[in-house]
């Protein structure tokens, strides 16, 4: 089954999100059906604050490391592109996608000095170009579009996300994300919208798998918060550690 028909399944799809090599191998051990890079994670990883503050260079070497140690699907997370130009975004998904990548993830907000949602219809115009460039160098790359309505707490979330979904599938998008969407009413009322596959990202609060097949999702993220719960576990290891001047709490969980 190939990644695009992992979307068309009853079940959703799982998504492991990953940072690097190692969390990649781990994904292929538990058999998940894909995996995604987690933008943020990878920056915090790297020592860079989240919003294209890394390189394309440096997310290109972690993909092609992750890329080395497993043959799952990988779907790559370029933020908003690493750049405000179709021409240079198409660049960027052509070269992940001769690494032999199956998918990315582009979002339509940017981070200047605070993350804002970029203009909706600019945007999908960007993405229209993009996905043409694309056709044109016969390259089939699954376009997750990430739209940042919920995750930014817009005054007319679901009506703006709605919009904004019309616009990205006519401009080519094979899937939508919506991250931080969690009411049950506002999950289907964006996927009574659309026939492409809608994707929701892991909350405190957001329904169970099981509840959020009932309503037709058909991908589920991770996001960076699974690196964050490794990054705190780390952080109180240590802090066990120091408080009991034994290194007991590194082999043995309280």
């Amino acid at each position: 089954m190939n990644f695009k028909q992992l979307h068309q399944q009853n079940k959703p799809l799982l998504i492991c999100n990953v940072w690097d090599a190692a969390s990649a191998k781990i994904a292929k051990k538990l058999n998940f059906d894909a995996i995604g890079t987690s933008s943020a994670a990878i920056a915090e990883m790297l020592g860079y604050q989240d919003g294209e503050q890394m390189s394309f260079s440096e997310l290109l070497f972690i993909v092609k490391r992750i890329i080395a140690t497993t043959t799952l699907p990988i779907t790559v997370d370029i933020e908003a592109g690493y750049s405000r130009n179709p021409a240079e975004i198409t660049e960027h998904i052509i070269a992940l996608a001769d690494l032999g990548i199956a998918g990315i993830n582009i979002e339509d907000s940017i981070i200047t000095n605070e993350r804002e949602l970029m203009d909706a219809k600019q945007f999908a115009n960007t993405l229209s170009a993009v996905t043409q460039q694309l056709a044109a160098a016969k390259k089939d790359i699954f376009i997750n579009v990430r739209t940042d309505t919920f995750l930014l707490a817009h005054d007319t979330a679901l009506e703006e996300t709605i919009k904004r979904i019309a616009l990205y599938e006519a401009a080519g998008a094979d899937g939508i994300f919506v991250p931080c969407i969690t009411k049950e009413a506002d999950i289907s009322a964006v996927v009574s919208q659309t026939t492409l596959p809608i994707n929701v990202m892991c909350m405190p609060d957001l329904p169970n798998i099981i509840e959020l097949q009932k309503l037709n999702v058909k991908r589920i993220s991770m996001g960076n918060f699974i690196f964050d719960n490794l990054s705190n576990h780390f952080e109180s290891t240590l802090c066990s550690v120091i408080e009991s001047q034994s290194f007991q709490p590194v082999f043995y969980s309280r």
